[in-house]
Parts: C-alpha cells; structure tokens; sequence
C-alpha cells in the first residue's frame, strides 16, 4: 500500500517510519525544504528513543522517502495521513489553518479512490469540515476518516508497534477495509481496532488526554493535603492504585503536567465544550491546579531561603528540563516556569538535562547556565531541584549526591528519592506530597 504523510511533525515521522517498518511504501511530505533535506541525509529533528534506527533502517530499504511535493506524493497514494499542528489559538482553541490548507492543497491531486485521514488531534466536526474542503476543490472518490494517535512520548514507536487500540472514525465500508489492512501488522486481536463515527473517534482522542491529565491534577491536589497533614502520598497512591476501578497509572503526584498534548488538549475541549453551551467546571479546575502547581516548587525554594537573606545570588541546582523523561520537548515544560521565576528571584540558575539543552534554551535563554552533568549542576549549589524524573538521576543514591555537592537541601519535584534514606544522609528533603524522613 502506498502511503503519503503530511507534516513531519513528532506524530507524522513517528507515524510515517512506523508505516514504512510494517512493510508500506510511505513518502512524508513537508513544506520546510530544510528539514526534508536534513531528513534525506539521515538527521531526526526530535530526540525519540528507537525513531532514528527506525527511519533510517526504512530509509535504506527504500519504503521511506521525504519531499517537499505534495501532488506527487498524494496522487500515488491510497491513503493520505494530514499530521500537522493545531496549536491553540488565543483562546485557547484549536486551530485548523494548517490542517484545512492541507485539505486544500491535497484535493486537485487526489487519484482513484482514496482515504484521507486526520491524524492530528482535532475538534469534533474537523473531519466534516475537511470532507466539505476536499469536495469544495476536487470531485475525486475519497472517504475523510478520523484516526486519532494515542503515542506516549519517550515510547512513541513501541505504541505504535503495538497499540493499545487503533481507534478508526467511519461509516465507510470502503475505508474501514483499507484502514483495517493498513493497521492489520500491528494487531494482534481484532478488539484492538475500534471502529465508530467520526465525531465520536474525534471526541476520544480529547476525552483519554483530558482524564488522564484529571488524574494528575487530582493527585497533585491530594499531595498538597498529605504535606498539610504528615501524610506519604506514595501510600495512597498503593492503596487507590490497587482498586481495579481506579487502577496503578497516572497516579504520580509532581510538579505538574506539561508537554504537546495535555495542556493544549484540555484547553480545546475547554473551549469546545463552552462553545457548545456546556459547564466545563472540572477542566476548568483541572486546569487551573496544574497552573499552581507548576509554580509550587520555587514558591517552596523561596520561601525556604526567606529568613536566610533571600535566595538573591543563591545557586539553585535543577535536574532535568524536559517535560518529562526520554524526550527533549520543553512544550508547556514546569521548569520553564520554576527556572523564569528562580531568574525573576535573583537567582543563579544551572540545570543539566541529558537530551533537552537545545530545546531548552530557546525557551530559557541565557537566563540561566547549562551543565555538562549533574555532578557539574549540583556543585556549589544552595539548593537542588529534581524537575524530571529521568532514570540517570533516580540511579542517584544519597551518598553519591552527598559526594558531588556541600549542598543538603533538596527539592524533589518527582519523588524519585526516599525522604528517610536522604535524612539519614544529612539531607533537608522535600517532596511532593512525602512524610519527612
């Protein structure tokens, strides 16, 4: 089957290799000529674990090609994926500009039957709007179908391997056959494929982020209770998590949810729900505690140094930058709001991430420095902050962190450590949500 991608976006490469991997002859197409051609010579724009070996190993077996022509790519195509951005408009909805001048652009080149597909994360009635742009441009035989992504950055290619579920939005006979032979190497039982209506398939994607994203700010609300009243969140995260209702994920109390998908998916089904008469009390509230949240770590890191001359000119060591481990996206990242309000404190900023120092500096600047390792952040600090929870730093014991620094006060935004071996390590530790040692 031969398959063009839009946009070569996080979604569209991940999408488009994985395709190629499963045997498909895809061609991802996109407008910037510089990054197609870094793509040609074999350089990956984001840092996703496997993505590389998979790209290139598909590249060398010529299933994999990347172009800047749309009209060559789509008219041998039988299915057309559109993976571009709908990045929030100012208030906070989605916006479809690139998603329907792709639709505009695809429709003059569309050849024999084929099935379009919105893979980007879309309002409900997206697809009836993109069918009606085809139409408008072109009378080819075409089925606009929806099929949401559900990949988790940092195992992007082994969700797509193997999906929890492949969720496809059709009434059309036609298109479910050649969705279904699509998806067909990476199902193992037919449950897994999902078929519904459009708007459903679209409403779906919105609804998954936006509970997990509920579960996170319910946590980190409990948190806050176990720190007012000695309580060890990590204890009811066990005793909750084992209720088959309620289940062991999503359960982590933190510094707050960031990244490409949560923040801006809550505030489009926000706005969807609003413009369609409805009271979005809970994501409203959802919204707003991952908003405190992201700030509870400096506002503690403070308040810590208030009666010790103000934490002016202190260095406040931070571990990791990435919203989250095993990827370099700082989208919505907390520490771009603790490391902006550390700097707007007067303080001397050094952090250290493994991936995300490029990404991290357009957002942050020179407004604060960047070490080589974390023995290099964690030296001479007065303060430091655990921001990502990355597996080199949960290898970290106490006497080792106890080696690198003079430093004894932590912050440990992720609870990877245990309050009571860092006390005995001569450690002042806070946690989220953690009884003192």
């Amino acid at each position: 089957m031969k398959v063009a991608v839009i946009g070569t976006g996080y979604v569209g490469l991940v999408a488009g290799a994985c395709f190629a991997h499963g045997g498909q002859r895809v061609t991802c197409v996109d407008i910037n000529a510089d990054k197609v051609a870094a793509l040609r010579d074999g350089k990956i724009p984001i840092y996703e674990p496997g993505l590389d070996t998979v790209v290139h190993d598909a590249v060398a077996a010529e299933r994999l090609f990347f172009t800047t022509d749309t009209g060559a790519a789509v008219q041998s195509a039988d299915v057309v994926f559109i993976a571009v951005g709908t990045p929030p408009g100012e208030d906070g909805s989605a916006d479809l500009t690139y998603v329907l001048g792709v639709a505009e652009a695809v429709a003059p080149h569309l050849q024999g039957y084929t099935v379009v597909v919105c893979k980007s994360t879309v309002p409900v009635g997206t697809c009836d709007k993109v069918e009606a742009t085809i139409r408008a441009h072109s009378d080819a035989d075409m089925d606009v179908v929806s099929n949401p992504e559900f990949l988790k950055e940092g195992a992007a290619i082994d969700d797509f391997l193997h999906p929890d579920r492949v969720v496809i939005g059709t009434d059309s006979d036609r298109a479910r056959e050649r969705m279904a032979e699509l998806y067909k190497p990476y199902i193992e039982r037919s449950e897994q494929v999902l078929f519904m209506a459009r708007r459903s398939a679209e409403m779906t994607k919105y609804a998954a982020n936006c509970m997990l994203a509920a579960r996170i700010s319910f946590m980190n609300e409990v948190a806050r209770v176990c720190d007012a009243l000695d309580v060890d969140v990590l204890d009811v995260k066990r005793g909750i998590g084992s209720d088959r209702r309620i289940g062991r994920h999503f359960l982590n109390a933190g510094i707050g949810y960031g990244g490409s998908c949560f923040p801006k998916d809550v505030q489009a089904l926000l706005r969807t729900g609003q413009k369609a008469g409805c009271d979005m009390a809970l994501l409203e509230s959802v919204e707003a505690v991952n908003a405190v949240q992201k700030g509870l770590l400096a506002e503690r890191v403070i308040a810590h140094f208030a009666d010790q001359g103000g934490i002016a000119d202190k260095r406040i060591a931070l571990l990791g930058l990435a919203f989250k481990p095993e990827t370099d996206d700082m989208r919505e990242a907390p520490s771009i709001v603790i490391g902006k309000a550390l700097v707007a404190a007067d303080a001397n900023v050094v952090a250290y991430d493994p991936v995300a120092r490029e990404t991290a500096y357009e957002e942050l600047g020179g407004d604060i420095a960047y070490a080589a390792s974390w023995q290099d952040a964690v030296d001479g600090a007065d303060a430091v902050l655990v921001i990502t929870e990355w597996l080199e730093f949960r290898g970290i014991s106490p006497e080792e962190l106890a080696a690198a620094t003079d430093c004894r006060v932590v912050f440990d935004g992720r609870n990877i450590w245990d309050p009571a071996k860092m006390a005995r390590a001569g450690f002042a530790y806070q946690g989220i949500g953690r009884r003192a040692g």
